[in-house]
């Protein structure tokens, strides 16, 4: 009977033991080894959001691929106020060219500084997945207020207008009127063309100081070969894309060519003044 009874526990005790096993494997079943629920491929890039004028908001925008081919956007700002509803979009072109809205983005939650989209088609209906978001002529922009879109609060370059890190800064030299001075710096971007921002000190409050690339060096003078956005007399600042000049039919310049063009730079006093020279300097193959 001793005997019976001790193999009977036995057999139980194993099929206890089958039993937890089964129920063991059935859980690990439903853990899975990848997180369905974001459906990420684990690529990511991240721009920077800069602030605007004095709006004290700046922030960073991520791009993750997903399983499907499109793109999660996650802008995270800092400095937005609470209650604040702050549209985003990611527009045509360089911030410094300007453009209109390619893909249109979830506004941006003041209180949390939040805003997340899944993209996977222009507004027009164009697809586009992560690669091709990658390599895009584009950047992006948050604004104010539906009300108020005129006003960008945060802006950034993306894809293809990204800076690589390389850079040429060449002397702007005081000219005609004493006290203008500073610099012209040339940032290459992914798609071979440049960032120039010219920076003086010196320049007067609410002027306009017209800014070209002239050919030849400054001792032999000559034409105009690229017209800058002028520089802003209150700042001292202009902003500039090197494809894009300000006046029509003028060539484009990739970062390559303008470290080699034979040419210099002008600052005038005024488009109605253009004769005035009040900062100058050789830049390219004339720079020593």
């Amino acid at each position: 009977m001793k005997k019976i009874t001790f193999i009977n526990r036995l057999r139980q005790g194993a099929l206890l033991l089958t039993v937890g096993l089964a129920f063991m494997a059935c859980g690990n079943d439903d853990s899975p080894t990848v997180d369905p629920g974001d459906g990420l491929t684990g690529q990511s890039k991240t721009y920077n959001l800069d602030a605007v004028g004095d709006s004290g908001i700046s922030g960073t925008a991520l791009l993750e691929e997903m399983t499907t081919g499109s793109t999660k956007v996650t802008i995270n700002l800092t400095g937005t106020p609470d209650g604040g509803d702050h549209p985003a979009h990611i527009h045509f072109n360089s911030a410094a060219v300007g453009g209109g809205i390619a893909i249109s983005l979830t506004s941006v939650n003041g209180t949390t500084g939040m805003s997340e989209t899944t993209v996977s088609e222009t507004d027009e209906g164009t697809a586009i997945n992560y690669n091709e978001l990658l390599d895009y002529d584009g950047y992006i922009n948050v604004h104010l207020s539906m009300e108020d879109l005129a006003t960008v609060v945060a802006q950034g370059d993306i894809g293809s207008n990204v800076l690589t890190g390389e850079s040429q800064t060449y002397p702007l030299n005081e000219a005609a009127v004493p006290g203008i001075s500073g610099e012209i710096t040339f940032q290459e971007r992914i798609n071979g063309f440049a960032l120039a921002t010219i920076s003086l000190t010196g320049t007067p409050d609410g002027g306009s100081h017209p800014a070209h690339i002239h050919e030849n060096s400054a001792a032999v003078g000559g034409g105009i070969l690229f017209t800058f956005t002028p520089v802003d007399g209150s700042t001292g600042m202009s902003v500039s894309d090197t494809r894009s000049g300000m006046m029509d039919g003028e060539p484009s310049y990739t970062f390559a060519e303008i470290l080699t063009v034979d040419g210099y730079v002008n600052v005038h006093l005024s488009a109605e003044e253009l004769n005035v020279i009040v900062a100058q300097g050789d830049i390219g193959s004339n720079f020593e």
